[in-house]
């Protein structure tokens, strides 16, 4: 694979459930070295999509490359480059958490003791516990301790913060996703689901947001938080009558008027300056108000 080569190739994917369709011709492209979100709501078929992808559920229709290779055809190969942690992870019960992480790095060529070391401790997780004593959360930080120290080329990771306390939720997505990334940049790639989108505002590069199965939209981050914008304006009066295309992104408040825009926030800015508001204020919409309008 040269740098040119998309991690994650993802073609008019299909996948049906009896007559009905879990993913429906969806597309996207994750490139080397980046942070990939993939949004939507529950059922949505984001998890079909990575089952899919892992070669864990074969497609009705569509294709899938990993690294450019077919995830089925060649399904070793592929797997050996990446770490998966699902939305519900499962361990050997009568496993210490020493056994369960020396019989995951005996599937690896690669393993890095020292972040093991140093995560455990991070994570206060005992190593000669017994998995099946282990909270739900602490099983989700074996799991994650087990996906990063493999270092793979691709971590993908579904609701990967699930169960896991505010705390060490944000220490997971802020020094390890970020450490795991920073320690070979330009090469790792993540592509994550997940529902808490504010906690991995930072780390996003790019994003898909999917309804019923299809792709409503895929921007850059940067990109969507240009277009996107929130306009505040306050009038001394009433409010005056405004009509705008798009009423379902306006919000009337007394003397203020709200109004979420995509693209067109100068016509916008022009029309409600021309009506001599008190004050007018902009500001970007983060990644989770996005995908709250872009659903709404």
């Amino acid at each position: 694979m040269n740098a040119e080569t998309p991690v994650i190739e993802i073609n008019h994917l299909g996948r049906e459930y009896g007559r009905a369709d879990a993913v429906n011709e969806l597309s996207l492209l994750g490139r080397p070295g980046t942070c990939y979100g993939f949004f939507g709501r529950n059922g949505a078929g984001k998890t079909t999509t990575i089952r899919c992808l892992l070669n864990l559920l074969r497609p009705t229709s569509g294709t899938i490359r990993v690294f450019g290779m077919n995830p089925q055809r060649d399904e070793v190969t592929v797997k050996s480059r990446l770490a998966y942690v699902p939305d519900a992870v499962a361990f050997y019960p009568w496993m210490t958490v020493r056994n369960t992480l020396d019989y995951l790095a005996s599937f690896r060529r690669h393993w890095n003791r020292d972040t093991e070391k140093e995560l455990l401790a991070q994570f206060r997780l005992d190593a000669d516990k017994k998995v099946n004593a282990l909270s739900k959360g602490q099983k989700t930080q074996l799991a994650l301790v087990g996906a990063v120290c493999a270092e793979p080329d691709l971590l993908v990771l579904d609701e990967p913060t699930s169960g896991l306390d505010p705390i060490v939720r944000r220490e997971f997505i802020q020094t390890v996703i970020g450490a795991y990334q920073e320690a070979d940049p330009g090469n790792r790639t993540v592509f994550v689901s997940t529902h808490l989108i504010t906690e991995f505002e930072g780390l996003i590069d790019e994003f898909t947001i999917i309804d019923n199965g299809k792709e409503v939209l895929t921007a850059q981050a940067d990109e969507a938080r240009s277009r996107f914008k929130k306009i505040r304006a306050r009038f001394a009066g009433v409010l005056p009558q405004i009509d705008f295309a798009e009423p379902r992104n306006v919000r009337r408040d007394g003397r203020e008027v709200e109004i979420t825009v995509n693209g067109n926030s100068e016509l916008i800015l022009n029309r409600l300056k021309s009506l001599a508001p008190e004050s007018v204020t902009t500001e970007s919409l983060t990644l989770e108000e996005i995908f709250v309008a872009t659903l709404a």
